[in-house]
């Protein structure tokens, strides 16, 4: 039962190497939402990561034969450093798997402090394969990430110090979900302490393992995982903490790229750190809650799980920020293609501000303009503008939501293919990016197709995407893209995009 852990949460051995983190008031959020929003500031650890805490209790209960083998964990970054950290503590060598996809920012900080890295595979699951080997062949001991019982009672202190800290019961709590240790672990005490309060589990909606779980009421494995919140990228939620969190937690909320992006602003705008995307996790779930539920005047915590984020990956988030926030729109609009229309186009835009604008001329009737903007957010202002845009006689289409206008189109925008360009098929790729990757890529695809179109953009260190045309005769289709999936990388088939159709794709007189 979920109170045993009671105990092992209040014995647990942390504040070693551990500190108890600040709830802060976030008070721009909470002006904002109209309600009592706070940080648990877990970004403040030494390693940036609440994963310190689990990973130290575990290497507490060790055995001195079992510290003299050595451990080894695989992990995506946090808590790989928790556990290097930890192990340099108390004299013991340590090895750590991490995926290839993981950010530069926590190899190096694992490497820092002492721990051996090995680099295999795109993913935790991977990874923990590896891990397991060098048990098998080394005799090294496994320090899992997040299905162990220790680990979690570490992570539960967590709850520990909000409950002590805040002295009163929140009406819900906001948990990132990964392989779900930390919310087990928190979610056990709350649920003894505070029973009134809600209890959320807060995960990426391409790596939702634990809403799989409790919709099928069993640990299923996803079939694929998005690696942007890479600290949450696991397939299968753990068995152990999914035993503690069926009993105790009360939904799960996904949470988008774009709102992940968001979060991660607003918790800079309140606290001045900036938070690597699983660390936003539980504020995003947040905001989605109250949208939802219209609450006010209520306590609401989101944990702020951690802060190893690459510099370079910042450009992408603040690229997706805006729109996350629904404070910017992205729109296809037709006008006349004479002089004067683009005036006249503006003119009806009134006083907004023009965040981006891309043409080019097509033919003489009507011109394609892509255009983003910003708007106020909760729909209605864009809403609004739509209706008002077709008032005066213009068609105009909403791409905010369509990841190949965001990703690539709007980079991309300089006129539609010849009407000599037969059987375009165009596919949306995404890859873990290490050096190599575009190169394997292409070499898979072979000399068979003609490549018709090609766009790719880093978008920090962990992923890479790729709008691609090919003409691929409609007989050949499913031979192509069988080789697409023997490749390996998760792809999309956009030939029926809007956003292409209307900017690179044939044009059709």
């Amino acid at each position: 039962m979920p109170q045993s852990y009671i105990k092992r949460i209040l014995d647990a051995r942390v504040y070693d190497v551990a500190r108890e983190t600040p709830v802060d008031r976030a008070e721009l959020m909470s002006r904002r939402l109209g309600n009592n929003v706070w940080f648990k500031r877990e970004d403040l650890q030494p390693v940036f990561s609440f994963k310190l805490r689990g990973a130290y209790n575990k290497m507490q209960q060790l055995s001195e034969a079992e510290r003299q083998c050595g451990v080894v964990a695989a992990s995506a970054g946090n808590h790989a450093q928790g556990l290097a950290m930890a192990a340099s503590r108390m004299g013991v060598k340590a090895t750590i798997v991490m995926p290839r996809t993981t950010p530069i920012i926590k190899v190096d900080a694992v490497r820092n402090r002492g721990a051996k890295v090995v680099l295999h595979g795109d993913s935790f699951e991977e990874a923990a394969d590896k891990a397991q080997e060098l048990v098998d062949t080394q005799g090294l001991v496994y320090v899992h990430p997040f299905d162990d019982p220790d680990v979690i009672a570490g992570q539960g202190t967590v709850a520990m110090e909000i409950v002590r800290q805040l002295q009163k019961p929140l009406d819900a709590i906001f948990v990132p979900v990964g392989g779900g240790g930390l919310l087990a672990g928190v979610a056990a005490y709350i649920r003894y302490v505070w029973p009134e309060t809600r209890i959320v589990g807060v995960e990426p909606e391409d790596a939702a393992c634990l809403k799989l779980a409790m919709e099928r009421q069993r640990r299923d494995k996803l079939p694929e995982v998005g690696i942007f919140a890479e600290g949450c990228a696991v397939a299968q939620i753990g068995k152990e903490p999914f035993r503690v969190i069926r009993e105790t937690v009360d939904e799960v909320i996904t949470a988008s790229t774009d709102e992940m992006c968001a979060a991660i602003k607003d918790i800079f705008e309140d606290t001045r750190s900036i938070a690597e995307p699983a660390g936003a996790l539980a504020l995003a779930g947040l905001k989605t809650y109250v949208e939802r539920e219209g609450v006010s005047g209520q306590d609401l915590l989101a944990i702020v799980s951690g802060a190893n984020t690459n510099f370079d990956r910042l450009r992408y988030i603040s690229e997706r920020t805006e729109i996350g926030e629904q404070r910017e729109a992205v729109l296809s609009v037709t006008i006349p293609e004479k002089r004067g229309s683009f005036r006249s186009f503006c003119g009806a835009l009134g006083r907004r501000n023009i965040t981006e604008f891309n043409y080019r001329y097509a033919d003489p009737g009507s011109a394609q303009v892509f255009v983003g903007l910003s708007v106020v957010p909760g729909g209605k202002d864009l809403a609004g503008l739509l209706e008002h845009l077709a008032e005066k006689g213009y068609e105009a289409v909403n791409l905010s939501d369509n990841e190949v206008a965001k990703l690539h189109v709007r980079y991309m925008v300089g006129g539609h293919a010849p009407t000599s360009l037969e059987h375009e098929r165009v596919y949306r790729v995404e890859f873990p990016e290490r050096p190599g990757t575009l190169a394997k890529f292409l070499a898979g695809l072979g000399q068979r197709w003609n490549i018709s179109m090609f766009h790719y953009r880093n978008h920090g260190s962990a992923f890479g995407r790729i709008l691609i045309g090919v003409q691929v005769a409609p007989a050949e289709r499913r031979e192509f893209e069988a080789v697409l999936d023997t490749i390996g990388y998760r792809n999309w088939d956009e030939s029926d995009n809007l956003a292409y159709q209307l900017y690179l794709g044939r044009r059709v007189d």
